[in-house]
């Protein structure tokens, strides 16, 4: 059922405005579990078996209960091994996933969306339990150091465990984790000179880390087959110095005449630091053609297109060929309202990952300092314009004087944000759609021309030097 439109497209926002019951506690004994892990727990003190303690009260009542609450004992006896901090990584992560779905829950209450039902994990045998125990060991030496006694010999631990896991594609995905979280952490040795550590960044990296590393928590149903219409809302384009990322948010409709569905599909490369902006386009087009068909507004045909029970498109060119064009803001006004959300893998529900496609129209705008935000049905909702990448059309001045808007819902900083992917606005008194992924396809505008240009003059550069190290 679809929400009586407010003057604020098919959403309610003032359902995101309520306060959401246990949500506060949840998180804040997660936030005593990692403080606990800052100081470390080979000689805990006082204060950091009072976290360890408050995360076991947090699950009481669960089927975790009496292990977490023997875990917490003797962590704060400093005598925890690893069964304990599994268990302690294992409520920790479960809190979290507990946040995940109450916001979730309200998310769906507020777009009036169906929701896909939640998946089954897999169960997995017990391939390369050495490494796996292995992993886990380091991770169980990271707990005891902690943070602060982070040092160039404990990290390093990692870097055997890793060379002999990622051959191994089952391992693939703990691997890359564990990997980039101890390059993360080498680059912050010695622990003890940190001004500001991230205390819930590699609290969950750790516990994450901690359940990845158990036999067959890594492994994943296999994917089914997608064959139908797939229309385009919008790209969440992601940038690091070393890589960038491209994820199309869309509408899914079967061949076969069932529900329509919200699906994504992404691709990531890696890149050169020179490499920024409109120029990111040339390193991620030749791996998905998806992209072009977004720059240039038409939908895709699929055919036995491989997608995960998460709704992840596991794109493969060979299974899609373009269609006829489709303008995003009539899929997200007729198409999206009736579009089913998808679940959610159990690991994967974590309140940073809510990333939920929406509509809104017939918004006001108020714009103060740096923040903006949308009164929706008399009702304001932030506006994250920090995410608005440098690669499109789209500005946060843009968004300013819109008055339709296409955007992930998002979580972060204690409230929900709305992410612009797309807006409708007024130029020169003529109405224009800006997209954030109108250049993936390519592009005649001057500014992504030259930037395009750069990007391919780095390149090239890059490519010489690379030529000439070889060659010596």
């Amino acid at each position: 059922m679809v929400p009586a439109d407010q003057g604020g497209g098919v959403m309610r926002a003032d359902l995101l405005s309520d306060p959401v019951a246990g949500l506060d506690e949840a998180l804040a004994a997660v936030d005593a579990f990692d403080q606990a892990l800052v100081a470390g727990l080979l000689r805990p003190q006082p204060a950091q078996a009072a976290g360890l303690t408050e995360l076991a009260h947090a699950v009481a009542g669960t089927p975790l209960a009496a292990r977490v609450s023997e875990a917490a004992a003797k962590a704060a006896a400093g005598a925890a091994g690893e069964d304990h901090f599994v268990a302690l990584a294992a409520a920790r992560t479960a809190l979290l996933g507990s946040v995940h779905d109450a916001l979730m829950t309200r998310v769906t209450e507020a777009t009036g969306r169906p929701r896909g039902e939640d998946t089954v994990p897999a169960t997995g045998g017990r391939q390369a339990a050495n490494l796996l125990a292995a992993a886990r060991a380091w991770l169980c030496d990271l707990a005891r150091a902690g943070w602060q006694g982070i040092d160039h010999e404990v990290v390093s631990g990692a870097a055997q465990i890793v060379s002999a896991m990622l051959p191994d594609p089952s391992l693939r995905r703990p691997a890359t984790l564990l990997d980039g979280f101890a390059a993360e952490l080498a680059a912050s040795c010695p622990g003890s000179a940190l001004e500001r550590i991230p205390a819930r960044r590699w609290g969950d990296l750790w516990s994450r880390g901690m359940l990845l590393t158990l036999p067959g928590a890594a492994e994943a149903p296999a994917p089914g087959t997608a064959t139908g219409r797939l229309l385009p809302l919008g790209v969440d384009l992601q940038e690091h110095a070393t890589a960038a990322q491209a994820q199309v948010h869309a509408v899914f409709e079967p061949a076969d005449g069932s529900a329509p569905g919200l699906v994504r599909a992404t691709v990531s490369v890696p890149k050169p630091d020179t490499v920024v902006g409109a120029g990111l386009w040339q390193l991620l087009r030749p791996h998905m053609s998806l992209l072009a068909a977004v720059g240039e507004g038409s939908s895709m045909e699929l055919t036995d297109m491989p997608i995960t029970a998460e709704g992840d498109l596991i794109w493969s060119d060979e299974h899609a060929r373009p269609s006829e064009p489709a303008d995003a803001f009539t899929t997200a006004r007729v198409a999206l309202p009736t579009a089913t959300d998808p679940a959610t893998a159990p690991l994967d529900r974590h309140p940073t990952r809510i990333a939920v496609p929406v509509f809104l129209e017939g918004y006001a705008v108020q714009k103060e300092d740096e923040t903006m935000t949308f009164t929706v049905a008399g009702h304001p909702l932030a506006v994250d314009t920090d995410r608005v990448p440098t690669a499109g059309p789209l500005t946060p001045e843009a968004v300013a004087t819109s008055n339709a808007c296409i955007g992930l819902l998002r979580w972060d900083a204690g409230t929900y944000r709305v992410q612009p992917l797309a807006v409708e606005t007024t130029v020169r008194k003529k109405p224009v759609a800006l997209h954030a992924g109108a250049w993936a396809g390519g592009t005649t505008d001057k500014v992504g021309v030259k930037a395009e240009k750069a990007a391919t003059d780095a390149v090239a550069v890059l490519r010489e030097r690379a030529g000439r190290l070889l060659r010596k």
